[in-house]
C-alpha cells in the first residue's frame, strides 16, 4: 500500500510536466510579442495627418492602422515636423515614415518607397479677394511661402530664377496659411489635398488658382536597402485594402465632402 503510493507521488510530477510539454517533450514557448514599428507622421497636414482633441487621426493614420492589422504588426505613432522624417529613418529612430510624403528620385537615395498610395500634386493658393494672381508669372518680384522640407519647397527653389520671385519658409501648414491671409505672402504652394481640404474645413480667407503644378504621388518610406520585409508587409496590406475596399472607404471619409 506504503510502496503504491511512493510510486504515485514520484509519477505525479512527471504526468504533469508530459501535460505541459508538446510532442517533442520540450515546453511551449511563450507567446512572442507582436512587432511594433515606429511611425513618423507630421501631425500638421489635414486630412491625411492632424491632431483632434489630442488624438491623431487623418488618412496616413487610419490607412496604417488598417495595414497593421492586415499584416499582424503594431504601430507606434511619433508626430514631429516633417523634416524630421527622413532624418528620423537614417538615424533608426523610426521604421517607417509617412506624412503625404511625394516620391521623389532625391528621396529614394536614402529611403525605399512602397507603392504609392495618393496622386497629389502642388497648387497655388492665394488671398480669397486677390484676383490679379493666376499663375506663378504673376507673382515676379512677389513673396511666395512655402513648408520647410516639402516637395512645394523644393519646387519653389527650383523655379524660383526663371519667376523671380522670393521664398518664405514655414516650419507647418497653418503657419504659413496665416502669412498669405495676413498679406505677408502674396501666395503659398501646397499639396493640392491638404490646401483643398483646409480650404473646405474652415475659412482661412484663401483659395486656389490655376492647373496643379506637378503629378506627385504619395508613398509610405522605409530606410534604403534595409527594411525590405517591412516593406513587403506595407505593399501587401496595402494591395489587400484596395482590393477589399476598405482603402476607398477610409479615403473618401475624409474627401468625399
Amino acid at each position: 500500500m506504503k510502496k503504491g503510493l511512493f510510486a504515485s507521488l514520484i509519477l505525479a510530477p512527471a504526468l504533469l510536466l508530459a501535460a505541459c510539454s508538446d510532442d517533442s517533450g520540450k515546453a511551449p514557448d511563450k507567446e512572442e510579442k507582436a512587432v511594433v514599428y515606429k511611425v513618423g507622421t507630421d501631425t500638421t497636414f489635414p486630412p491625411f495627418n492632424y491632431e483632434e482633441n489630442g488624438e491623431i487621426k487623418g488618412i496616413d493614420i487610419d490607412l496604417m492602422k488598417a495595414i497593421a492589422k492586415n499584416q499582424d504588426f503594431k504601430v507606434e505613432f511619433k508626430p514631429m515636423d516633417f523634416k524630421g522624417i527622413i532624418p528620423g529613418i537614417q538615424a533608426k529612430q523610426l521604421d517607417i515614415g509617412m506624412g503625404g510624403m511625394s516620391i521623389t528620385d532625391e528621396r529614394k537615395q536614402t529611403v525605399d518607397f512602397s507603392d504609392p498610395y495618393f496622386d497629389a500634386g502642388i497648387t497655388l493658393a492665394v488671398k480669397k479677394e486677390n484676383d490679379s494672381i493666376k499663375s506663378l508669372d504673376d507673382l515676379k518680384g512677389k513673396r511666395i511661402a512655402v513648408k520647410k522640407g516639402t516637395i512645394s519647397a523644393k519646387y519653389a527653389m527650383e523655379v524660383v530664377k526663371d519667376k523671380g520671385f522670393q521664398i518664405a519658409q514655414f516650419d507647418d501648414s497653418p503657419s504659413m496659411f496665416l502669412d498669405v491671409k495676413n498679406g505677408n505672402s502674396a501666395a503659398l504652394l501646397e499639396d493640392y489635398p491638404v490646401i483643398s481640404y483646409a480650404i473646405a474645413q474652415k475659412d482661412l480667407g484663401l483659395k486656389t488658382v490655376g492647373e496643379r503644378l506637378t503629378g506627385d504621388q504619395y508613398g509610405i518610406s522605409v530606410l534604403k536597402g534595409k527594411n525590405k520585409e517591412v516593406l513587403k508587409k506595407i505593399n501587401d496590406g496595402l494591395a489587400e485594402l484596395k482590393k477589399s475596399g476598405e482603402y476607398d472607404k477610409i479615403l473618401n471619409q475624409y474627401l468625399a465632402k
